[in-house]
């Protein structure tokens, strides 16, 4: 007879790592039937999306600065825009002080792609959320909380 498993939690619905984890195996679904017509990974577009944001305020974001942005590796967000410039989404050229760096920027056809991704993304999170209807902000302030609280650099 093999041991008995001993759970601190009565159920999977008392565990809040196991909740979160349904919730965003359920949402990511989603977002990739959104994203994979427009050729688009969710982690691209995390990527893309941390790239518009940077740009409204800066013309010599770093790979580093969309990083640090979407609270990414740096090794994985290289690999990512290589794919993304290959799909010439964006471009990459020599940092005009820092030979290190690179200055990131979308293309003509990234920015496209980006704003209707955002278009289709906001619009699946809205059906993908409504249930939680004015719970939504109350939802939103915890999970700025947590990923404040943990995030790791």
């Amino acid at each position: 007879m093999s041991k008995k498993i001993e759970f601190s939690f009565k159920s999977p619905n008392d565990s809040p790592g196991y909740l979160l984890g349904q919730v965003t195996i359920q949402w990511q679904r989603k977002l990739k039937k959104t994203l994979d017509p427009l050729n688009l990974t969710h982690t691209q577009f995390i990527i893309l999306a941390a790239l518009g944001w940077l740009s409204r305020e800066n013309d010599k974001v770093t790979q580093v600065d969309i990083a640090n942005q979407g609270n990414l590796d740096r090794m994985m967000v290289s690999k990512v825009l290589r794919t993304l410039e290959s799909k010439k989404f964006l471009s990459r050229k020599e940092h005009e002080t820092d030979t290190r760096a690179k200055v990131i920027q979308l293309s003509k056809s990234g920015a496209e792609v980006l704003q209707n991704a955002i278009l289709k993304v906001e619009e699946a999170d809205k059906e993908f959320f409504a249930l939680l209807a004015d719970d939504l902000p109350v939802f939103n302030r915890n999970m700025v909380k947590l990923i404040s609280e943990n995030k790791t650099h």
